[in-house]
Parts: C-alpha cells; structure tokens; sequence
C-alpha cells in the first residue's frame, strides 16, 4: 500500500478489538490477525522497522486491508481462528509464533480422559479449541466435571486390565466424581454416551444439549421422577450460565447468512457473515458501482 493510502485508512480504523484481514494484488487473503485495539496494531505493521524477514515481504505483498469489530479480546481469538481454519491464509503459517493456546483434548483410548493440553499430537484424539487463556480452557473443563462423572486417572482401562481386577476405585469415586469404570461399575456404553456429550458441549452445541436435558426434564416430570428432573434442572442451569459467558453472537442464531447495506452516491457496499453455533466463520464485504435507477433490493 503508498503512503497516501495508508495514511487515510489507518486513522479511521476503531480503538476496538477485533480481527484485521490482509489481501494481495490479487484479492486473495494473506494474513489474518487479532487484536485488542484495532488501529494500534495494524498500524504497528506500518510504522515500525521489522526484524523478521516474513513480516516484511508480508508488509510489502499487502494491498488492503478489512477488519471486524468483536466485543473482547477472547471473541477476537475465536473469531480468528474461526477465520483461518476458513480461509487458511499463507503467512498465518509462515509467521507462527513460539506460543500456543490451550486446547481440550478426548484423549484416543479406552473410557477417554478429557484435559487441557498445548501439545497436539496425532495419535488419534480429538482436540478443541485453542482457548484464548488457560483460565477459560480450565472453566469449560469445571463445567465438565461438574456435568458428568469422567475419570482423571492415567490408568490403562482395557477391557482385558479391568477384567484381571487389578484396580480399586479411588477418592474420586467416593466423591461422585467418577462412577468407577476401572472396576467396572460404569459400562463403556453409558462412559461414551457422556462423552458423546462433552463432544457435543466443545463444538458449541449447547443449544442441542439443552434442548435434549429440557425434553428429559419434561418426560421425568410427568412421570413423577421429581429428583431426576431436578438434575437436568441443574444441568441446563450450568450450561446456559456458560452459554452467556462464552458466545460471540446469541447461539440461537444457527447455520444463518447474514446481510447488511450500505451505500454513498456512487457505490453500494454489502457486507456477509455466516454464523454458525455462536461463531462468525465467514465474512466478506462487496463494493458494487451503482446504476441508474437501481434500488437497494435490487442491488442486494
């Protein structure tokens, strides 16, 4: 970009967090990046001597700029992974850094543990996230325990160990923590029904899980099984507390394209987001020459 373009746009971008988009000559995007105030750090990019020799070839390769508006900075973590799992944008992978985010794992074994981890290894397991912060990976994993009875020990749970006897069920049994598989008083049918759910609540699917324990409810109610549908009670209230904590946009908008309209004399500007489990995972803005007698339903 000159100097006469930058020094246009880089004073009207907001002191919000958000997400920035960096696009080549040929309009594809090269680089997606979070921030917690948007101006100051796209302007960093401009007005200060890079050391790294990536940075600077990206500098040199951009041409336009585009950016979102979130309301924190963890919103802006999600929204741009949301953004790079999409678009896969080249210097996103030249330029990682050293640091990582958390993310939660479903380990690959027998009656699966479920913990935070920075180590993605590919033997298998199911990873989620990453977590803009260690303290959000660990409240999404209290949520967890506190829903669903899932072992913590590192013990090998196979069929056969069980079957030897080897084990003895420990604190976390006695606590309600666990339901004790190593000893096989919890069925690995009943042990992957939880974890089918936990799977569910880490891919943002709280609507389907409260909807599903809200129907549970219902049918325990009127069969009089008040003490069961008191425990779904708890667990809906648990995870709708959740639900309004973490989500970048309400999560009943679901699998929704988004539109919205602008225009000045000449040019009509139409912006489009896909929404899907709370989450924007697509954004794209088109600036359309207006013509003569052409209405707004019309151009859109």
């Amino acid at each position: 970009m000159t100097p006469d373009e930058l020094s246009i746009i880089l004073p009207t971008l907001p002191e919000k967090p958000g997400c920035y988009q960096y696009f080549d000559e040929d309009g594809r995007i090269i680089y997606v990046g979070k921030a917690k105030n948007l101006r100051r750090r796209v302007s960093s990019y401009f007005h200060k001597e890079h050391h790294d020799r990536k940075t600077r070839i990206l500098v040199r390769q951009i041409r336009s700029i585009k950016y979102i508006v979130v309301d924190s900075e963890g919103d802006a973590l999600l929204l741009e992974n949301s953004l790079i799992k999409e678009y896969q944008p080249r210097y996103n992978v030249l330029l990682k850094d050293g640091k990582t985010y958390p993310s939660i794992v479903i380990k690959a074994e027998a009656f699966p543990r479920i913990y935070a981890t920075r180590d993605i290894k590919k033997d298998g397991s199911e990873y989620f996230g990453p977590y803009p912060g260690a303290l959000i990976a660990k409240g999404m994993l209290q949520l967890i325990k506190e829903i669903y009875p899932i072992r913590t020990c590192k013990m090998d749970l196979s069929e056969a160990k069980i079957r030897q006897g080897r084990y003895r069920v420990c604190l976390q049994y006695h606590i309600r923590r666990c339901k004790g598989p190593c000893t096989g008083l919890q069925s690995a049918d009943e042990y992957e029904s939880n974890v089918a759910e936990i799977r569910d609540l880490l891919r943002g699917n709280l609507h389907k899980l409260i909807r599903s324990y809200r129907q549970r409810m219902q049918a325990y109610s009127d069969e009089l099984r008040f003490e069961e549908a008191q425990f779904c009670k708890e667990r809906i209230d648990l995870l709708e507390r959740y639900e309004v904590k973490h989500t970048v946009v309400p999560r009943k908008i679901d699998n929704v394209d988004v539109f919205s309209y602008d225009e000045d004399e000449h040019t009509a500007y139409i912006n489009y987001m896909h929404i899907e489990h709370g989450g924007i995972n697509r954004v794209y803005t088109l600036e359309y020459r207006k013509q003569i007698e052409e209405s707004k339903e019309e151009m859109l």
